[in-house]
């Protein structure tokens, strides 16, 4: 029996957790810094079929219908016009047990920490971490500490684990856009609220799905904005309402219907990885956010964090610890370039250039090949 610790409650960590005590009897502990669980009550994420296979493993399918929903398309739009362009189908990957669900993030903890009341610890801020031989020696703000055999670290983006162990060397950086999130209880009527659409336009874009079964719909929209370094350095910049005010003045006209009544309302500047990771050490594992976090235009953060934490338990369970992260990055290098060739293609400007790219969306979308290769390689694991 191995004892494991985990820093972080978030999605990875809480589901490789369920993982270590479903299928082995090794002892695992999750440390969390925060006072409770963040539920970030009212928005969604989508996840692709590559999880919802692994989330079942641990009873993901029980979970009620009216919790959880599967779209069968993605409708596409022009932000200026409100045309719609083309759809996508997206049943396509779907398996009669795996389908493409979308659903509050908050329903999505509460189903992973169900089990792990009494291995999660709150208010565990991580302050050192120490190796000895074969065990690893973490302290905490609180003066605890606790010894164990691996260390499993999925504290997201600003992971603070990973920069005492990198010495800060490995800091994300800003990309230069801004997300605005938002839950539409009550959509504009020609919405349809039972699919996905997404809105392209110039340097901005934004993103409706379900999230339950009152037909309110989760908002993302991303736009390209600057900040000043001090910006960039304040963490509650979300939470400044001069800001948000000024941010929100920035949105197309065109898509002020959409963020007028726009409930739970947050702004916050988007930070990704520049480069990955090496931890020289077999029993220390970054995952989520933490390992890699890439720009939120190809809908897969939520999906390859847990496909990631599911390869590191595999790797861990059959002693192949020094396979798991070339492994990773491989396949991380495919989202992060996906997402980035998204987050362009969906903000081009002009008539020439978005008339282009509407005619090959056009195109692609009914392309069984591209879609295989563009999307398939990364929704099947």
């Amino acid at each position: 029996m191995k004892k494991i610790a985990i820093i972080g409650a978030g999605i990875s960590g809480l589901f490789i957790a369920n993982l270590f005590k479903r299928k082995t009897n090794h002892e695992i502990s999750i440390y969390e810094k925060n006072a409770s669980i963040d539920l970030e009550e009212g928005f969604g994420i989508q996840l692709s079929v590559n999880c919802i296979k692994l989330l079942n493993e641990i009873g993901f399918e029980k979970l009620k219908n009216d919790e959880k929903f599967t779209p069968e398309k993605i409708n596409f739009y022009s932000n200026k016009s409100s045309n719609k362009i083309c759809e996508l189908d997206i049943t396509v990957f779907n398996t009669k047990e795996c389908k493409y669900t979308t659903l509050k993030r908050s329903t999505l903890i509460n189903f992973l920490k169900k089990d792990l009341d009494d291995r999660i610890k709150t208010g565990y801020n991580i302050s050192k971490i120490n190796y000895q031989e074969k065990k690893i020696q973490i302290s905490f703000e609180n003066n605890e500490t606790e010894i164990c055999d691996y260390l499993i670290i999925s504290d997201g983006v600003f992971s603070k684990s990973k920069s005492l162990i990198s010495n800060n060397q490995n800091k994300p950086k800003y990309n230069d856009t801004l997300a605005i999130r938002g839950v539409l209880s009550k959509p504009p009527e020609n919405i349809d609220n039972k699919n996905i659409s997404l809105f392209l336009g110039s340097d901005f874009h934004h993103v409706t799905y379900p999230i339950n079964s009152n037909g309110a719909l989760n908002l993302i929209a991303i736009m390209k904005y600057k900040l000043s370094t001090e910006e960039q350095k304040n963490y509650f910049l979300s939470n400044d309402n001069f800001f948000v005010k000024k941010v929100l003045k920035k949105i197309p006209l065109e898509n002020k219907e959409f963020f007028e009544n726009l409930e739970e309302l947050k702004v916050y500047p988007v930070f990704v990885s520049d480069n990955f990771y090496k931890i020289q050490n077999n029993n220390i594992h970054l995952i989520g956010d933490a390992f890699f976090a890439f720009p939120p235009s190809f809908a897969q953060g939520a999906s390859q964090s847990i496909e990631g934490a599911y390869e590191l338990f595999q790797s861990i369970e059959n002693n192949l610890e020094n396979k798991f992260f070339k492994k990773r990055v491989d396949k991380i290098k495919m989202v992060n370039f996906r997402s980035k060739f998204n987050q362009f293609i969906f903000h081009l400007s002009g008539p020439f250039n978005t008339f282009v790219r509407n005619i090959f969306l056009k195109r692609l979308v009914r392309n069984k090949k591209f879609l295989e290769s563009y999307l398939g390689k990364i929704y099947r694991n």
